[in-house]
């Protein structure tokens, strides 16, 4: 076939997931031809993910039918032909439910495909004089995990027009395994850090016990160490899921703890972030509603300024703009986060149980977040590739006091609420004998923007009773 000239440059989708192909305008006349093979700024706009690439190989064949064999690597590649023409074939050699999908299609310089990690490439010349060339976004490894299978596998029933029989393979492609014994490329690995906290817990709960999946205390990784970025094969990962933090509000305002709040919820961030940035890797970091300073009128935007009170707040806003400079990064800004073991839930049960009737600020509103709703928010987002940037994550429905909350854990425990007496910050702290942080009196954070990419949050309400009744 002859090249098109003038096409417009579109993205087409194939039956392999990521696996797409493109049409590129090429530019020619009587002299020849000219083509923007990479453009960046174009072609991530047309629905290509911006990968990273790192490389640029040619690969030159000078006879019709020189047949490559089926290589699947742990890397992102980018094809095209420079010169001549092939016949691609596509092989999913990942986990899931795709593997051993085919999608077969010619190429000349006016179209081009990209390959995702783990999908298994060839193509055998059409023409002679054919030069292929491709971009990849990391470096051959040796200790990298590559998948190959058999050009002749059955299975695959690749329809090549040039018979095996009649063309040139290496004798390495003749006998590579068929489709039933080759082992997938699993998943990019996904770390968990704070494994050991409440969101840590909630978060191995949601995503489960999978080789790829790594939870991780801080003696496992220490995130304060000027050695993190050499702390993992990096390249190996594919996304960072912080659910580390230092979180004494109080505390934060000692000089042992400023500097402790600071290490964990500021620095680590950044080195976090530069690691992603580094090895293309997606940082999911939880904030908080302390980055605000509570006197808005309204809930919280993502875009609002940010105006903390206290050093924790000031520490998480600082994370929040370290995080921001990873290219790939989800920060999920939460409030009154109710998780597994102690917390202000089971405090209030406690105390209707032993007949203790407490003072509770009543001059503080927001909504609970349990942990395994923010899990879910978590997950979601990567799983669902919505864009990135900021999101605010906490349970929906009515704004209410911490007071109200209280009551409401009483009467849902079979006691009075009116046990519980309603009292401002200030007298709530009146005989504090240590540090007190500024609180913020709104932590009300707005929910359009994550409902918008599908996910729902619970209701608060609804959330509590389900959570008091699975604690018996």
């Amino acid at each position: 076939m002859s090249i098109a000239f003038g096409k417009t440059l579109t993205v087409t989708e194939t039956p392999i997931p990521g696996l797409v192909v493109l049409d590129l305008p090429v530019h020619g006349d009587s002299r020849g031809w000219f083509k923007e093979n990479w453009q960046r700024e174009k072609m991530t706009a047309a629905g290509l993910p911006d990968f990273g690439p790192v490389q640029n190989n040619i690969s030159f064949n000078d006879a019709v039918g020189t047949t490559r064999g089926i290589h699947a690597e742990p890397w992102d590649k980018y094809v095209s032909v420079a010169t001549g023409r092939i016949f691609g074939a596509w092989v999913d050699l990942r986990e899931g439910p795709t593997f051993g999908a085919v999608f077969t299609t010619e190429l000349d310089p006016s179209k081009a495909i990209f390959v995702p990690r783990g999908v298994g490439n060839s193509y055998q010349t059409l023409e002679p004089d054919t030069a292929y060339v491709y971009l990849v976004n990391d470096h051959w490894s040796p200790d990298a995990e590559y998948a190959f299978l058999n050009l002749a596998d059955e299975t695959a029933a690749i329809d090549w027009p040039i018979r095996l029989a009649d063309v040139e393979i290496s004798d390495k492609d003749k006998n590579h395994p068929r489709l039933a014994q080759v082992t997938p490329i699993p998943p990019k690995k996904i770390v968990v850090t704070g494994a050991d906290g409440q969101l840590g817990r909630a978060l191995r709960r949601r995503l489960g016990e999978h080789p790829h999946i790594e939870y991780a205390t801080r003696g496992a990784l220490d995130l304060t160490s000027a050695d993190l970025g050499t702390a993992r094969r990096w390249r190996d990962y594919g996304a960072i899921v912080n659910a580390a933090a230092y979180t004494a509000v109080d505390a934060a305002e000692s000089p042992d703890g400023r500097a402790a709040a600071w290490a964990v919820n500021a620095t680590a961030v950044a080195r976090l972030a530069a690691v992603a940035a580094e090895h293309g890797i997606t940082l999911v970091h939880v904030s908080s509603d302390y980055v605000f300073d509570g006197r808005a009128d309204r809930p919280y935007l993502e875009d609002d300024p940010l105006t903390p009170l206290g050093v924790y707040g000031q520490t998480k806003a600082a994370g929040d703009l370290a995080a921001a400079t990873a290219p790939r990064h989800y920060v999920l800004r939460t409030s009154w986060v109710i998780g597994e073991g102690k917390n202000f839930v089971s405090t209030m049960r406690s105390l209707a149980e032993r007949g203790i009737d407490p003072a509770v600020v009543d001059d503080q509103i927001g909504r609970l977040t349990f942990t395994d709703d923010l899990a879910a928010a978590a997950v979601h987002l990567l799983e669902s590739r919505a864009a990135y940037g900021v999101y605010n994550v906490t349970g929906s429905g009515e704004r209410r006091s911490w007071a109200d909350i209280a009551r409401e854990v009483f009467h849902l425990t079979g006691h009075d609420p009116d046990r519980v007496t309603g009292v401002t910050t200030e007298q709530y702290f009146a005989n504090a004998t240590g540090p007190v942080a500024p609180r913020p009196r709104n932590s009300m954070l707005d929910l359009a923007k994550i409902t918008d990419t599908g996910f729902a949050p619970r209701d608060s309400a609804l959330a509590l009773a389900e959570y008091l009744a699975s604690q018996g």
